[in-house]
């Protein structure tokens, strides 16, 4: 029951695991070699992943912060250069740039799809400009027509933000056969997950045999005389992580499709709701995998929207307020900041301010709850809004 007396609607825990995760954990420990040089999980996953992606080879490392880094990189990102990031993304797609000792330059979303804009990224870019990243914000790939497009012409390279898109599709083509590297990851929110982790898909093979140095300190797999041939460092995933994500990657996309459906159905239902407005869909991105379930409420203000998400928590639901614009964090500007204000980046990204002041969004779990549950959770939202 919820505080406010309507009984909360019944969700999916988050993580799921069944015995296909403690079976892996099980065959991760008997093996003996719980390093990836020895054992066969993270091999065997990144094989695994790599073919559902459609990605010629991925690398499992850390976490999503670290295949980013390294997917940065590799394209010779570091001081002196820049890298266009949305200004509505997670603090860790700037970070990535700038423990590089890049720039991160954050430029406006469009406000019906909250990915970066084209436009926009085309407006900042620099001689020094190395990568654009555009962020897959709650699994709707970005338009990356106009991104190649953009790419072509300017010798910038592409890194995709793919974070929220496990599974994702666009014109029908899969994140690993867009052509440009990919970084995922597989923290404990995420849609696939062990806790931690993340991974980098690539369009070639000789890019993951670099990015297989920087992420083990430079050394080949095969050295026995620490011979490092490259700067890196130990972003190395474990055997028991990559076990557990071979079991969550098996049942990804049947959680999709459930997501794809009820994400229909709440969509449809939150239109309905006065003041209430949907993240909008690209039909172009033909398969979407739900990270989020997002929405707006414009006008309502900061302040109020903080009250409503309380609000909401308080009535049953796994609600959150959205990302922060990511020049609003202290964080931002302790290095390798850009040389500007709070204030002019504010003017130049409205409608991310707008997003950080209205949006809203809910666990991807409500996605798999029932219809019934869906049906509850739109009226809750309503009762809600009607009471801010």
């Amino acid at each position: 029951m919820s505080a406010q007396g309507r009984p909360a609607p019944e969700f999916p825990v988050w993580p799921q695991y069944d015995d296909a995760e403690r079976e892996g954990l099980l065959r991760a420990l008997e093996q003996g070699q719980w390093w990836r040089m020895g054992g066969k999980e993270v091999d065997t996953f990144e094989q695994e992943f790599a073919d559902y992606h459609g990605a010629a080879k991925a690398l499992a490392v850390t976490n999503g912060t670290h295949a980013l880094e390294i997917a940065l990189q590799l394209l010779g990102v570091g001081p002196g250069t820049e890298v266009i990031v949305p200004a509505f993304t997670f603090i860790s797609s700037s970070q990535a740039a700038q423990r590089l000792g890049a720039t991160a330059v954050p430029v406006d979303i469009d406000l019906d799809t909250y990915n970066l804009s084209p436009e926009a990224a085309a407006a900042a870019i620099t001689p020094r400009t190395r990568a654009i990243m555009p962020v897959h914000i709650a699994g709707q790939i970005a338009d990356l027509d106009a991104l190649d497009e953009l790419a072509a012409d300017s010798g910038v390279s592409i890194v995709q933000d793919a974070a929220h898109a496990h599974g994702a599709r666009w014109r029908g083509r899969r994140v690993g056969e867009l052509g440009s590297i990919a970084a995922f990851s597989f923290q404990n929110g995420k849609l696939m997950t062990a806790g931690e982790g993340g991974a980098v898909t690539f369009p070639e093979t000789a890019q993951y045999d670099e990015a297989f140095l920087r992420h083990s300190c430079g050394r080949p797999p095969t050295d026995r005389k620490y011979f490092h041939q490259t700067s890196g460092s130990n972003f190395r995933l474990n055997e028991f992580s990559a076990s557990v994500l071979r079991a969550q990657l098996a049942r990804l996309d049947s959680q999709i499709s459930v997501r794809e459906e009820r994400s229909k159905l709440l969509k449809s239902l939150l239109t309905e709701i006065p003041g209430v407005v949907p993240q909008g869909h690209d039909e172009r991105a033909d398969r979407v995998p739900h990270y989020m379930a997002m929405f707006r409420v414009p006008g309502l203000g900061e302040d109020r929207r903080n009250a409503l998400v309380d609000d909401l928590i308080a009535r049953g639901l796994p609600a959150f307020v959205v990302f922060r614009a990511i020049y609003r964090s202290d964080g931002f500007w302790e290095s390798a900041a850009p040389d500007t204000t709070v204030d002019e980046l504010a003017k130049a990204c409205p409608n991310s301010e707008a997003l950080t002041a209205d949006g809203i969004w809910l666990h991807h779990r409500t996605l798999l709850a029932s219809e019934g549950a869906i049906e509850d959770t739109a009226q809750i939202i309503a009762d809600a809004l009607a009471a801010v």
